[in-house]
């Protein structure tokens, strides 16, 4: 008996309804869900703050003997040693004439951690926001 010749033919068409289910499914879940996302509030800066200069921190220097110094980086080589109650006035100083002033932290590399922390901890508790920690790269 010899076989028919569409029995031997590929089969070529494709159940596509279970592919429809899925997209209708997606659609209702998207169309719900699609009001209720509350798209993140973007802060674009405006003309005026765009065109003002950035501001140069204040560099607060942890010396190896732990006395500290404080270097205006927007007045160049005006290095000042200074004590902690001194410090904090002139830091109050700066931050009454832009709340927003950078403070970073140099200290030498012998320094223990803990002035660092302690140094720190005096920035925190006179409300200065924008503090960082000053890192120097070797050359090799």
């Amino acid at each position: 008996m010899i076989p028919r010749r569409s029995a031997m033919r590929p089969m070529s068409d494709i159940n596509v309804v279970p592919y429809i289910d899925v997209m209708l499914v997606l659609l209702v879940i998207f169309m719900i869900t699609a009001p209720l996302m509350n798209p993140g509030q973007i802060d674009l800066p405006s003309v005026g703050k765009s065109l003002a200069p950035p501001v140069a921190p204040l560099e607060v220097i942890i010396k190896k003997d732990t006395t500290l110094a404080l270097n205006d980086r927007s007045k160049k080589g005006q290095e000042q040693s200074v004590t902690r109650e001194e410090l904090i006035e002139l830091l109050k100083q700066k931050q009454a004439q832009n709340a927003d002033q950078p403070v970073v932290i140099s200290a030498d590399k012998n320094v223990r951690y803990e002035e660092v922390i302690s140094i720190m901890d005096v920035l925190q508790r006179q409300q200065i926001k924008k503090v960082g920690l000053l890192a120097q790269t070797t050359g090799r």
